[in-house]
């Protein structure tokens, strides 16, 4: 079956990494280690070749066309366990851990589902490590530290867990069919997971209205008493932004109010 008689569909937010030179760029940059591999997504099978090469890997398709294309060109693979196919819908099949044992996620993740996956993940005490390819605009929340216009609940919540940093930005050209807006790939290393609901909560009210003043957002919420001991405890000012505010406050000022 030819990459030409296999067409995108929409519905799966579907574009076709074909630029193999960041193909390769996302191999060299998986973390060395013992870990099982996750791909979610892996479509036509253009990453899952490298992928394969270097390590076992727990594969997740929904598309059932393209599962069967995997079945056929990834046989031997599969026969040798070097690749398990999982055909359905992902996020139906996770709950606490996607599988069992330590792994790493590598994946060209469909822009529509790219960030559910990846809070998901960041959840998931066996995932240790999150390398996808996602829209630029996404990888840059993620990434984003505190001062930055993008800096916000993503930002803080994968700071909470780990680090993360930009690997490489992609244009549409790497892709078929070609999106209307650039791609990034990068690397979230984790330290912990991502638990807090309550803390989580309070970031959405932190960020309600982002131009407006981080005390006028809580004030929504919280005590302003309360908020302005905090604040002066804390030292921020209170005509502060919310993408003004460091990872190390916010958890702070969580713990105070």
């Amino acid at each position: 079956m030819k990459r030409q008689s296999v067409v995108a569909k929409k519905k799966f937010g579907q574009n076709f990494l074909k630029d193999e030179s960041v193909l390769r760029k996302i191999v060299e940059a998986m973390p060395k280690n013992e870990n099982k591999i996750v791909e979610i997504g892996p479509g036509l099978g253009d990453l899952t070749k490298f992928l394969v090469d270097v390590k076992s890997v727990e594969a997740f398709e929904v598309d059932t066309d393209l599962c069967k294309l995997l079945q056929d060109t990834f046989k031997k693979e599969i026969d040798t366990k070097r690749l398990h196919l999982n055909c359905g819908d992902v996020l139906q099949a996770w709950q606490t851990t996607l599988i069992d044992e330590p792994y790493d996620l590598v994946a060209n993740l469909p822009y529509y589902i790219a960030t559910n996956i990846i809070l998901k993940a960041l959840a998931d005490p066996m995932c240790k490590s999150i390398l996808v390819m996602v829209q630029l605009e996404v990888a840059e929340k993620f990434c984003a530290v505190a001062g930055e216009k993008v800096f916000g609940s993503l930002g803080i919540i994968t700071q909470s867990v780990g680090t993360a940093k930009i690997i490489v930005k992609v244009p549409p050209t790497a892709f078929d069919p070609q999106p209307k807006i650039d791609s990034a790939v990068f690397l979230i290393e984790k330290s912990a997971d991502r638990s807090d609901k309550d803390f989580e909560d309070m970031l959405r009210v932190a960020f309600t209205q982002p131009r407006k003043t981080l005390m006028k957002n809580l004030s929504a919420k919280y005590e302003k008493s309360r908020l302005q001991e905090a604040f002066s405890e804390l030292e921020l000012t209170l005509t502060i932004r919310p993408h003004q505010v460091s990872t190390k406050d916010y958890h702070q000022l969580y713990k105070i109010i």
